[in-house]
């Protein structure tokens, strides 16, 4: 029997060929959507579990998130240097680290922060030691770079070269998984002074001017040097963009840069008492109880906003799982519209071939045999094309993951589970249950009908 089906599917190689194609990339688009859309969802999770809270001025809360965890460039509000330093102080917090946004090295970001965050969140040196200059930097595991190595940042991801500023790379993480493998990390202190945002100049007297300008000056005072919240916000508004125009830039080139020393030791200890104004703050909190205390206060101050980024990427999931959805439903009316045209195909085939079933019966073969040999024609056709629609989705799902990850920098892992596998069974189940129908329609024919026809 095996044979006599083997040898009638060679002889109609051709269709047999368009059917198991239409099947596989029926079934591999929804195996590549549910892989996919699960792989981003886990890939992001876990790149989030090393940040538990996020403090910043009120404003989106996914925009801050995607900024301060997945390091997307945007031009985020400022929260004052007053709550980093109340944070510091707070028992409840185990440790708060600033963020600074906004220049980059060959589209590489470059973050201010503290030795404090990324000795807490990177499991080890890879190679090289930490930064304990202005001048030094500590690279990730995937920005190619090492312990030797010179570059200079660019103001945005377009802009110019910051003159006279370089910084020396002296060690390189071991991976983390998350898309700080593709940033360089700096001294928040070297960020203020290469955007003349010294630290320790007295707030207070600049209490009442929030609507300044980047390029706004009060009487007797550089807004690029002596006004470190203005030459705050003009990093935070100029993030990621390369579009300044020539008097931005010549401005820019200007701010602060005389104040740069690269060899000027780093603070032994943390003291952000006067610092200025930052995009973002990542806090450790010391209990959870804490954590949520936190973030209730927090949001209930005014000027600062506080997230859970696992709990704002639960509503980025819910919208992923909506588009998800949406794919699903293409997919599942994708595999119908083929199925009902394999059922059209294939009993236009059992129609053509009732002379070959009735010989075939009227030479003694029985009923039984006659349906085994359509039925597992068919179905044999429908199991192939959804075993490679299986591996077809499979490998679409991982290269999409291996492009989002190497330009994200996070892993996006792709994994079935019992309810894809339990799902494939199904539509097993359910390509048996079609081609059972042909098979029947060919199990009733009588010989003699059959062979006048």
């Amino acid at each position: 029997m095996l044979r006599f089906i083997l040898a009638d599917m060679g002889r109609m190689k051709a269709g047999a060929l368009v059917i198991v194609a239409l099947v596989a990339l029926a079934v591999a688009l929804g195996v590549a959507v549910t892989l996919q859309e699960r792989a981003l969802r886990l890939g992001s999770a876990r790149a989030a579990d090393k940040f538990e809270l996020v403090i910043g001025a009120p404003g989106s809360e996914t925009q801050l998130v995607l900024s301060t965890v997945f390091l997307q460039p945007a031009a985020l509000p400022l929260v004052g240097g007053d709550v980093l330093a109340a944070l510091h102080d707070d028992p409840r917090v185990a440790w708060a680290a600033p963020v600074g946004f906004g220049d980059f090295h060959d589209g590489t970001p470059v973050i201010g922060t503290t030795a404090r965050l990324i000795s807490e969140t990177a499991p080890s040196m890879a190679q090289g030691r930490m930064f304990a200059t202005e001048g030094e930097a500590v690279a990730g595991a995937l920005t190619g770079l090492a312990p030797g190595d010179e570059i200079t940042p660019t103001h945005g991801e377009l802009g110019h070269d910051h003159e006279n500023v370089r910084y020396r790379i002296t060690g390189r993480l071991a991976p983390t998984n998350t898309p700080w493998d593709r940033a360089i990390m700096v001294p928040i202190q070297s960020v203020w002074r290469v955007h003349g945002m010294a630290a320790g100049h007295d707030h207070a007297e600049d209490e009442g001017h929030g609507d300044l300008g980047p390029n706004a000056e009060r009487p007797g005072k550089s807004a690029g040097h002596d006004n470190p919240d203005a030459a705050a916000q003009h990093l935070a508004e100029d993030e990621g963009h390369g579009d300044l125009d020539s008097a931005e830039q010549e401005h820019a080139q200007d701010e602060g840069h005389g104040s740069f020393h690269p060899d000027a030791p780093l603070p032994e200890g943390e003291d952000w008492h006067g610092a200025p104004g930052v995009p973002a703050i990542l806090v450790k909190p010391a209990t959870i109880a804490d954590a949520y205390k936190l973030r209730q206060d927090y949001r209930a101050q005014e000027g600062t906003m506080a997230v859970f980024p696992a709990e704002v990427l639960t509503g980025l999931y819910a919208t992923l799982g909506d588009a998800r959805q949406v794919l699903a439903a293409v997919a599942a009316a994708a595999q119908a519209l083929v199925a009902v045209a394999l059922l059209l195909v294939t009993l236009t085939h059992v129609g053509q071939r009732r002379r070959q079933i009735g010989a075939l019966r009227a030479l003694g073969a029985p009923r039984g045999a006659i349906f085994a040999m359509v039925w597992g024609e068919l179905f044999a056709l429908a199991a192939t094309g959804i075993a490679l629609g299986l591996a077809a989705g499979i490998i679409a799902a991982r290269l999409l993951s291996a492009a989002i990850a190497q330009r994200q920098g996070f892993q996006l892992p792709v994994t079935l589970t019992a309810g894809d596998l339990a799902g494939l069974a199904l539509l097993l189940a359910l390509a048996a249950l079609l081609s059972a129908l042909p098979a029947w329609l060919a199990y009733r024919q009588p010989p003699v009908a059959s062979l006048r026809g």
